[in-house]
């Protein structure tokens, strides 16, 4: 692992994004509820603030982080038949939480996976990426 003994504790924030692609008719179930295993967005919203929490057990040479905060928010796209979580995560500490965002995403999207695999196998994970981060000493990246 990285030294970060020498940094400053600073806020840090960090938010993530993905998607998963699947057909219209498990996009309305998962709306209508209707999934065998329960409350679909729920559970992913669960899964995703535990993944976040347990990031360095997950990531090797990860620094175990003081989480201060962590929000999950769905967004459906009913045109693409898609489903985007959007994850922040904020701490108080001496280096970065982009990869507790990053990790909730993807632990997020595949619960929906899980979730959701007996009726349509064929759904998609793309697009996991950081969107922005601040705090630090290398200040604050937004991607374009």
């Amino acid at each position: 692992m990285v030294d970060v003994a020498a940094k400053a504790e600073t806020k840090r924030i960090a938010r993530a994004t993905g998607s998963i692609v699947m057909l219209p008719a498990t996009l309305e179930m998962i709306r209508g509820g209707g999934s065998q295993k329960g409350d679909v967005l729920g559970v992913a919203r669960i899964a995703a603030i535990q993944a976040a929490k347990r990031t360095s057990d997950w990531i090797p040479l990860c620094h175990p982080l003081p989480l201060t905060r962590v929000a999950c928010q769905f967004t459906i796209d009913t045109k693409n038949s898609a489903l985007t979580i959007e994850v922040t995560a904020e701490t108080l500490a001496r280096t970065g939480v982009e990869m507790e965002a990053l990790t909730a995403t993807a632990a997020g999207l595949l619960t929906i996976y899980d979730m959701c695999k007996s009726a349509d196998r064929g759904m998609r994970i793309v697009d996991i990426r950081l969107l922005e981060k601040s705090g630090g000493k290398s200040g604050h990246f937004k991607q374009d």
